[in-house]
């Protein structure tokens, strides 16, 4: 795509994908609820919106969200809101059959040490790390396959140019500690999760620990808007997330 085709599109990472992905439908795209009215920013209804509610954190890693089809398209995925909270936030498409050139070149970017996370029991041990070494000069990048479990299986068997980095497997110890979960498998998280995860073991225990808050927020509206009750602004997960709000603000 040009530059100038670009320039038109939405400077958040997930949505320019999703706004890429739309131009190329044959079809329109429904989400569960069909045509219900979302924010066009964080994807709720408008009267549960949580767009005043995103936190801004430093953060010196980087995350690649490698995404199947449609994720960009699904008001529910957290990939999003990882976009949201850390600055250097990189969104792809997947596709078996090509690869976007724009992906390669980050991988190739020498500013990053690269990081697939994917769990160590698919894969072969001597590439396994349960942790992020800290190189000089180096930035952490976190690859995420933004997917369902069957289809994040299928990209990491079909994507030889990230046979190359080594795996960031994460512990059962490290996964019992979070709370939304989207499988019947107690050790399958969102993306989120995983994100903040890693972004504990790279260092960045404010950003990790911001978008966990934020997390829960965007699950605790999302479902209030889903059954159509009213958002309790003082519940535990807004109170948690106060913290992170009050560093945007420059008289702090």
């Amino acid at each position: 795509m040009s530059d100038s085709a670009n320039s038109s599109l939405p400077s958040h990472p997930v949505a320019r994908l999703r706004a890429e992905r739309l131009a190329r439908a044959s079809k329109p795209f429904l989400a569960r609820g069909g045509r219900a009215e979302r924010c066009e920013q964080c994807r709720v209804a408008p009267e549960y919106c949580l767009c005043h509610l995103r936190p801004q954190v430093p953060s010196r890693s980087a995350v690649c969200l490698v995404m199947h089809d449609q994720e960009s398209l699904k008001p529910s995925n957290t990939g999003w809101l990882i976009a949201d909270v850390v600055a250097d936030t990189f969104a792809y498409g997947w596709l078996r059959t090509e690869v976007d050139e724009r992906l390669l070149a980050l991988l190739d970017d020498p500013q990053y040490q690269a990081y697939l996370v994917f769990p160590g029991e698919f894969v072969e041990p001597a590439r396994v790390t349960h942790e992020v070494r800290q190189e000089e000069g180096k930035r952490p990048l976190f690859i995420l396959l933004d997917a369902t479990w069957p289809e994040a299986r299928k990209m990491f068997r079909k994507s030889p140019y990230l046979e190359r980095f080594p795996v960031l497997s994460l512990l059962p110890e490290q996964l019992s500690r979070y709370r939304l979960r989207r499988s019947k498998r107690d050790d399958h998280l969102c993306t989120a999760e995983v994100a903040a995860l890693c972004l504990g073991l790279a260092g960045d225990e404010q950003a990790a620990a911001a978008l966990d808050a934020y997390l829960d927020v965007f699950a605790e509206r999302y479902l209030a808007a889903k059954r159509h009750i009213a958002v309790d602004e003082q519940s535990p997960a807004h109170q948690a997330l106060q913290p992170f709000l009050r560093l945007t603000d420059p008289a702090q």
